[in-house]
């Protein structure tokens, strides 16, 4: 096994693609045990008692939790993002996706990931959470410095914009725990009338839901749209397909798209005791990666480079497995389909501009950095 193995600055997928086979884990410069097969990465995700997911000096709600804690508090969000919950919304998140589409310039170059994914990303989940139109700038500037602080790995820049973005989530609470909006029905306002333990959830708890709802999945669905419209660009055939495939289809391709090139890169664990996994013995207290977008392209389950949505979709990790599978996927399945359709309802090509090749991001982000694509 290579020991200070790191992916900076690399493609993800081409890296793992060449580690994979000869290597199960591998050990980066930051001292993490990288587990890059499906197998283990499923093993270990399923295991939350070895694995532990207590792994951040900051609360993280509920992804940071274990045992009784994290089931207590995932109830709550839960809550929040079942089907009954979310339906209503479908009718606003079309409403966000055909308005933005409709404004989008034909025959000229427009940014998949910037200027579809990102302002979409924006402004529905704003319209979800009942977040003031106004944020949008603020957001889509945010989102930006978060990934060039995620690409430089430089930890004061990384912990600068993610007090930047807890500032944004206190301006929108401070009314609701004023009790100028207490009585208000939107998302927010819901969630802080919440409890766990007979108590209201406190300012922190609140902040760290709000995060994990809005900081990961914000740049998530924009990478997520990037690598959709790529994917798109360059099979035709299958968007024509997507114009009249049914919702359960659509949502087979699009999870199958994101596990060729998941941009839901990894998530971290800790062991609480010795373990042996993908031949390796890891101490107690190891630090360690579970790979998604490795796991995902594994040959060894899914074949090489196979399109097969559902033949793949039982093992398909990009939304996770096990207790912390990402309680967001419904809502995170409904956008992008959403989007999509709004997009291929509205013009009859996707090409990229001047054939250029989309801008792959770099480690540790996933998917593409730019994908210029010419709509008509």
């Amino acid at each position: 096994m290579p020991d200070d193995v790191s992916p900076a600055g690399r493609d993800l997928r081409a890296y793992t693609d060449t580690l994979r086979p000869l290597y199960p884990v591998v050990r980066n410069n930051a001292g993490e045990w990288v587990l890059l097969r499906h197998a283990d990465v499923a093993a270990a995700a399923l295991d939350d008692v070895r694995f532990s997911s207590a792994v951040s000096r900051h609360l993280q709600i509920p992804n940071g939790l274990d045992g009784e804690d994290h089931s207590k508090f995932r109830r709550v969000v839960d809550r929040h993002l079942t089907r009954d919950a979310l339906e209503p919304f479908l009718p606003v998140f079309d409403g966000v996706a055909n308005r933005l589409v409709a404004d989008l310039p034909r025959g000229k170059p427009v940014d998949a990931v910037g200027e579809i994914g990102a302002v979409f990303a924006v402004r529905a989940q704003c319209a979800w959470l009942g977040w003031p139109a106004e944020l949008e700038p603020r957001l889509l500037t945010w989102m930006e410095a978060n990934h060039a602080a995620t690409r430089s790995e430089d930890y004061e820049r990384t912990a600068q914009v993610a007090a930047e973005f807890d500032t944004i989530i206190r301006s929108v609470l401070a009314p609701h725990l004023s009790g100028a909006g207490a009585a208000g029905d939107d998302v927010t306002a819901q969630l802080c009338r919440e409890t766990v333990d007979e108590r209201l959830l406190t300012e922190p708890e609140l902040t760290s839901i709000l995060r994990n709802w809005t900081g990961g999945d914000l740049g998530s669905i924009a990478l997520c749209v990037g690598v959709l419209v790529a994917h798109l660009a360059r099979e035709p055939n299958l968007a024509q397909q997507m114009r009249t495939a049914s919702d359960a289809k659509m949502d087979a391709v699009i999870d199958e798209i994101l596990r060729l090139d998941d941009p839901f890169v990894s998530n971290r664990r800790v062991t609480t005791c010795p373990v042996r996994i993908g031949g390796t013995d890891l101490p107690a207290g190891a630090r360690v990666k579970l790979h998604w977008t490795s796991a995902n392209r594994d040959e060894a389950v899914f074949g090489p480079g196979n399109f097969a949505p559902e033949a793949h979709a039982a093992a398909n990790l990009v939304y996770g497995i096990g207790k912390h599978v990402c309680p967001g996927r419904l809502l995170a399945t409904w956008q992008l389909r959403i989007a999509l359709r709004a997009l291929l309802a509205s013009v009859r090509t996707i090409a990229f501009a001047g054939d250029e090749e989309p801008e792959r991001e770099v480690s540790p982000v996933g998917g593409y950095r730019r994908v210029s694509v010419v709509l008509d």
